[in-house]
């Protein structure tokens, strides 16, 4: 199935779930009720800082905007992720394991080009980011405040603050990231 049907569905879902107008939601998220509606449809491919919107507006994870099923045992394939990408596909964030209510988690492996930067709304209240660079240079600046990373390095924050990722260094810059959401 196509993932803008995917996202569409459980965005209108979710919309539906909290009883909540086009107009209603379009005030919660800071997205147009024009965008949603498109969006529902699966007529657009939203941008990742449009579906955090969504995310946050409808106080939920992002990755039940993808409703990835749950098993015991999961594998995930690279080829089997629907990779959502920024800045001209010079940032590309793969979902790997999606949110679930007893988790409380959600991880996603991140490539970032040369040059290229992704920022992102403060996330849910209480929201923290866990990131390990693997490979390359990463700027990640936290309510305006910059911290570096190199390979090997990992750091931990509060993402219900502004935030963006940057790599700064030559080659491509390679990171896992796991989103924790306070109960």
């Amino acid at each position: 199935m196509d993932i803008n049907l995917i996202v569409g569905k459980n965005i209108k879902n979710i919309r539906e779930s909290k009883k909540l107008t086009l107009d209603a939601a379009a005030k919660a998220t800071g997205v147009s009720r024009s965008m949603l509606a498109q969006i529902e449809k699966g007529d657009v491919n939203p941008t990742i800082s449009v579906l955090w919107k969504i995310a946050k507006g409808y106080k939920t994870s992002f990755s039940s905007l993808l409703n990835l099923q749950s098993e015991e045992t999961m594998m995930i394939t690279s080829q089997s992720i629907n990779p959502l990408v920024e800045d001209d596909g010079k940032y590309i964030n793969y979902p790997v394991f999606p949110f679930e209510e007893k988790k409380l988690f959600e991880t996603y492996r991140i490539e970032i080009a040369k040059g290229g930067k992704m920022s992102s709304q403060p996330h849910i209240l209480g929201t923290e980011e866990y990131v390990t660079v693997f490979e390359g240079d990463v700027e990640i600046l936290i309510n305006e405040q910059q911290y570096c990373l190199k390979k090997g390095d990992s750091i931990r924050f509060k993402a219900d603050v502004p935030h963006a990722y940057q790599n700064i260094g030559a080659d491509t810059a390679y990171l896992s990231m796991l989103i924790y959401y306070a109960e």
